[in-house]
């Protein structure tokens, strides 16, 4: 009864482990929303009035995110309720993967933030650098992208 108890076990963990492997997830990553095939949603709050946040929009689009924006008076509620420090915040943020996303976060660095999801809650661009995603105006600032709310504090996850 033992020995047939354990081939049903192994029967079944193999199982799972084929589904997975069908469905392009590995035990330590089944739980990422983020799949090889397709890039999860991007969801957006940001001012009717800003037309910066649109072209992040579009930026994050042409990356191939889908996206959905939900345009409202008032974005500070929402900050506040992703745990975005006021030092970091920008015009619009996002939520994507479990992740809060302020202000002009490349693509390319969504993208690695959901390949290897750090424990922090999300990144940001402080402010509005010229030549950042939506802010494309023939000058190009140096920034940096911040990784924020980790347990040893606020880093610098990327320079651009």
């Amino acid at each position: 009864m033992f020995l047939t108890a354990m081939g049903a076990s192994l029967t079944v963990g193999a199982l799972a482990i084929a589904v997975r492997s069908l469905a392009g997830t590995s035990p330590a990553s089944a739980s990422s929303t983020a799949s090889p095939m397709a890039k999860p949603e991007v969801m957006v709050w940001k001012s009717p009035s800003c037309g910066c946040c649109g072209g992040w929009v579009d930026h994050m689009r042409a990356a191939g995110f889908p996206v959905t924006v939900q345009e409202v008076d008032d974005v500070e509620p929402v900050k506040t309720r992703l745990g975005v420090p006021a030092r970091l915040q920008s015009c619009h943020t996002a939520l994507v993967g479990g992740y809060a996303l302020e202000g002009h976060v490349p693509a390319e660095s969504v993208q690695r933030l959901l390949r290897e999801r750090p424990a922090a809650a999300g990144l940001a661009v402080p402010g509005m650098p010229q030549g950042s995603p939506g802010m494309e105006t023939g000058v190009k600032d140096p920034y940096d992208v911040v990784l924020f709310g980790a347990a040893g504090g606020d880093s610098v996850y990327e320079r651009r």
